[in-house]
């Protein structure tokens, strides 16, 4: 989405909310919490096609707190398609 295509429908109708002031604090809506005292401020992307969003931690030094604090996600290991015998 940051390259102006939807991944989703191909368009080229995406906005940027990445300029839009106070995107962060404790009446901020843009943001995630990170920790009790830490928040990061989100940059969305909107696809006015399909309506598809996508959300980047704006902040370099909050991706490396969430490292820290969040507990990762392991990949799934896909199973082999199942193939008949007769």
């Amino acid at each position: 989405m940051k390259s102006g295509i939807c991944p989703k429908c191909s368009s080229d109708e995406v906005y940027s909310g990445a300029d839009i002031p106070l995107k962060k604090g404790p009446f901020a809506s843009n943001s995630i919490p990170v920790s009790l005292a830490s928040v990061a401020a989100r940059d969305n992307y909107v696809c006015l096609r399909c309506g598809y969003v996508e959300s980047y931690i704006s902040e370099a030094d909050r991706l490396a707190e969430i490292a820290k604090k969040w507990v990762r996600v392991k990949a799934a290991v896909a199973e082999p398609p199942k193939t008949e015998t007769a």
